[in-house]
């Protein structure tokens, strides 16, 4: 799949007006810039000891180096990116390995899933996300932006790209997944942000629809 780049635009609803569908949520305005913006300082993780590990409700883990990272089949995606702070970038293009190619690899290492999943950063940032919401062709562990490696201010060495829900779900310097039987709030879940996030529905606060 890494030579065939693919589209997605965050599944959007169509115009009833016209049958095109629109690319900037209701509440949002469009920029040409990347805003920056993170909880704390930023990582610098050497590659030498960055991994990644998807830990399973019964405690199974999968574990990739950087290097076995880098040998899983990628995906070139182009997608829509949306802030809760109200800005979104429109054909943004990334490279990445999908959350499905790493949940069969996991699969194949006797590792399994869950309803629920918690993702976790350097720097110990948290959040959370229904399994529904990372399957599917729907998320990415994404190392490249734009056709150079992924920045540490954007999220590098490795960032999670989930572009149908705000980008605050997109955690940066992300190093793992687990999964969980209930659902568990993260970082900004836990100071009033909603627990899934969609920007099609609004969905930037806790009571938000």
């Amino acid at each position: 799949m890494a030579d065939q780049p693919f589209i997605a635009r965050g599944f959007r609803r169509r115009s009833p007006a016209t049958g095109d569908a629109p690319r900037v949520p209701p509440g949002q305005y469009e920029t040409k810039d990347f805003p920056v913006l993170s909880a704390g300082p930023t990582p610098r993780t050497p590659l030498s000891t960055w991994d990644f590990t998807i830990r399973d409700t019964d405690g199974r883990a999968a574990r990739w180096s950087w290097d076995e990272f880098q040998k899983l089949p990628r995906d070139n995606p182009t997608v829509d990116i949306h802030c809760v702070t109200k800005w979104s970038k429109l054909g943004t293009r990334w490279e990445g390995v999908s959350v499905d190619t790493l949940l069969a690899a996991a699969a194949a290492q006797g590792a399994g899933t869950g309803p629920f999943a918690l993702a976790f950063c350097d720097g110990g940032y948290t959040t959370n996300l229904s399994l529904a919401d990372v399957t599917g062709g729907k998320a990415w562990v994404a190392f490249g932006y734009d056709g150079a490696a992924l920045p540490p201010e954007h999220g590098g060495p490795a960032r999670l790209l989930v572009p149908h829900l705000y980008f605050w779900k997109s955690a940066k310097w992300v190093r793992g997944l687990q999964f969980l039987l209930s659902d568990q709030p993260g970082f900004w879940e836990q100071h009033g942000h909603h627990d899934r996030g969609d920007p099609w529905r609004e969905q930037r606060y806790q009571g938000d629809p």
